[in-house]
Order: structure tokens, then C-alpha cells, then sequence
């Protein structure tokens, strides 16, 4: 599903106009980018989880040429679906 899909699902579901829920859309976007910045997670129960992990520097080898290179340390967005989510896949 593309963004302009979820957009036109948002808008017939909860009976907005297209505008509306574009906006929504990328207001929920925002939110979870400033908490997961500032270091803290987002939880939408029942969906899942949004949160910051931790990774550390570390040594790895260039596919190509097989040379060490290192790799810094860094945060990554990490998502865990939450147990209604998992069952609603399966």
C-alpha cells in the first residue's frame, strides 16, 4: 500500500475529505520522527510500538574488495508489531 492509498483508505473510513486525512497522515508521521528524535517511543496499543535502538560501532568487511572498515555508532528506528497486529496477519 502507498502513502496515497493509506490516504484514500483514511478518507473513506473515517468519512474525511482527501486533504483532511493527508494531513493527519503526515501529522502522525511527524510525531513519531520528533518522539523517536528526542529518544522516546510511541505506543499505539494494539498496533505496536515505535522506539530508538541503540547500535554500537563496530568493524565489518567491505563485500567487494573484503577490506575492514568500521562502522560508528549509530540510533536506528526499530518497530515490534503489537500481539493484535500479529494476530490479525496470521
Amino acid at each position: 500500500m502507498t502513502k496515497q492509498e493509506l490516504v484514500d483508505y483514511i478518507a473513506d473510513n473515517a468519512d474525511l475529505s482527501k486533504k483532511d486525512a493527508a494531513a493527519a497522515l503526515s501529522s502522525f508521521v511527524e510525531g513519531v520522527k520528533a518522539s523517536l528524535k528526542k529518544g522516546d517511543s510511541t505506543t499505539l496499543v494494539g498496533f505496536g510500538t515505535f522506539s530508538v535502538s541503540k547500535r554500537k560501532a563496530r568493524q565489518g568487511r567491505n563485500p567487494q574488495t573484503g577490506a575492514t572498515i568500521n562502522i560508528p555508532a549509530r540510533n536506528a528506528p526499530v518497530f515490534k508489531a503489537g500481539k493484535a497486529l500479529k494476530e490479525a496477519v496470521n
